[in-house]
């Protein structure tokens, strides 16, 4: 599995802002954003664990199968598409498609994205694409793969509102409320959703995209010294 990108980071580092958060929350409108803003890389973990799913169902991978499940993910290569503005993620050269939003993958990525032998190797290529600066959303960055980010963001809101967001992103999928229900409930099993303790939470029930940002990017300059 590799992480070099192509065709190459900037000369300088940049700052890891780590965002975590339930889905539907707001993490990848805000940390899009907040890249494009810092001039770093923007990072869907999340989609490294669908893109994971997505290989695995489609080659009859049972998700309980840990260690079918690394092999399978040792053959994948992550990379950063930096021709791109913000750079994002590619999966073996491809930007992700809408093939990792599906049904299915949403009721089996947790099952997925339990197993410590894929999650090793996960945040190892994590840690690889952020190491010269990024905006990082997820569930454990602040927690496990980030650790010392200097700015760490808990985005949440209403399970009533994520829902209708969810349903809006997922047009013309049915039973998204109540599928994006039972993936909280299963994650919370396998994969429990913790701020670390130095992130600041934002809630972002009944506020608008531009408003959180706003609120995300001052709090970005006040850690970082840095001034509009």
């Amino acid at each position: 599995m590799s992480s070099s990108a192509q065709p190459g980071p900037p000369g300088h580092p940049g700052p890891v802002i780590a965002i975590d958060g339930p889905a539907g929350a707001g993490k990848s409108t805000l940390a899009r954003r907040l890249a494009m803003g810092l001039d770093v890389p923007y990072l869907n973990t999340g989609s490294m664990y669908r893109a994971l799913t997505r290989r695995a169902l489609d080659r009859e991978v049972d998700p309980s199968d840990g260690a079918a499940l690394a092999e399978l993910l040792s053959r994948m290569r992550f990379d950063l598409d930096w021709n791109l503005t913000p750079p994002e993620l590619l999966i073996d050269g491809r930007a992700p498609g809408s093939e990792l939003v599906s049904l299915d993958v949403e009721a089996t990525v947790s099952s997925v994205s339990r197993h410590p032998e894929v999650r090793r190797p996960m945040v190892a290529a994590q840690r690889r694409l952020g190491e010269h600066g990024a905006v990082v959303e997820g569930r454990d960055i602040g927690t496990v793969v980030f650790r010392g980010a200097p700015v760490k963001i808990f985005l949440d809101a209403a399970s009533i509102e994520r829902a209708g967001r969810r349903t809006l992103e997922r047009a013309g999928q049915a039973d998204v409320a109540s599928g994006l229900a039972r993936r909280d409930a299963l994650d919370a099993k396998v994969n429990p959703l913790v701020p670390a303790p130095d992130a600041v939470h934002i809630d972002t029930t009944d506020r608008g995209p531009e408003d959180v940002f706003q609120e995300a990017l001052a709090l970005v300059e006040r850690r970082l010294g840095r001034r509009r």
